[in-house]
């Protein structure tokens, strides 16, 4: 069975768990949390291991964390006490760490280890959502620093046998992250920037796909959306992934004046 590659929202910082009561979160995260929830049970089999790609970790070269089972990361600032006190005790992975890196190491990519690195909340945040049992073996790789959308798709088309291999490839980002930009004056001009992504990332065509995602930034808007790339970079591995698989776009919804989706290959 060949698993789909997802890029999925995190969402900002702990929102789904701000309620020290562990009540449900504000309204406006509902649906993404909802669509986060069925992550595992929209799968045709369930993952062996999960390869995920944060938005909140860049490396000069590609890097894999080899750890057995790393700590939590709490980089976001200025939430209740209550929020640096989660708890994900998922097991790493670092089988499939090294097989990824032999992968990419044969398509030519340099890439390194480390084992001390926490999972930052790009990881620990949706997931505590999609796996709350914590019973996935998962891996986390970083990002290139230059953020080079070709080099990340090809990353993502060398990592694209681990499908075979029952591990799910997941990109964790937003594709909308203007931190300066909320409300509902944005929302017009985030919902155009939406549609041509949406319109770009589900081209028929994979390799017109292709070619038309690493030119984001030709898009109108893109630099409004994304003043930086790093949480874009993430659906350029999956979608390199994904390969030549239907592309969908499985999750809309409108957060903080923000058009956020997310997408499917497979």
């Amino acid at each position: 069975m060949t698993l789909p590659t997802l890029f999925v929202p995190h969402g900002g910082g702990p929102c789904f768990f701000m309620d020290p009561a562990g009540g449900p979160p504000d309204r406006m995260w509902r649906p993404m949390q909802a669509y986060l929830a069925g992550l595992i049970a929209g799968l045709p089999e369930r993952p062996r291991a999960i390869l995920m790609i944060s938005g909140h970790w860049e490396a000069a070269d590609l890097t894999v964390h080899v750890g057995e089972r790393p700590d939590l990361l709490f980089d976001y600032h200025g939430f209740p006490e209550h929020t640096y006190r989660l708890h994900w005790n998922a097991p790493g992975a670092p089988d499939v760490a090294r097989r990824a890196a032999r992968l990419l190491q044969d398509a030519g990519h340099r890439v390194g280890e480390e084992a001390a690195r926490g999972w930052d909340h790009g990881i620990f945040i949706p997931m505590m959502v999609a796996n709350p049992a914590a019973d996935v073996p998962l891996v986390q790789m970083s990002l290139r620093a230059d953020l080079d959308p070709t080099a990340h798709i090809a990353v993502g088309a060398a990592l694209a046998p681990l499908r075979d291999e029952g591990v799910l490839i997941v990109g964790s980002g937003m594709s909308f992250h203007n931190l300066r930009a909320r409300g509902p004056q944005v929302t017009p001009v985030a919902a155009e920037w939406d549609a041509a992504l949406i319109a770009a990332v589900t081209d028929a065509d994979p390799a017109r796909r292709r070619t038309r995602v690493a030119a984001w930034d030709q898009l109108p808007h893109a630099r409004f959306a994304h003043p930086e790339a790093e949480h874009l970079l993430p659906l350029m591995v999956a979608l390199g992934a994904g390969g030549d698989a239907l592309a969908i776009c499985d999750y809309r919804d409108v957060v903080m004046g923000w058009a956020v989706s997310g997408f499917r290959f497979g």
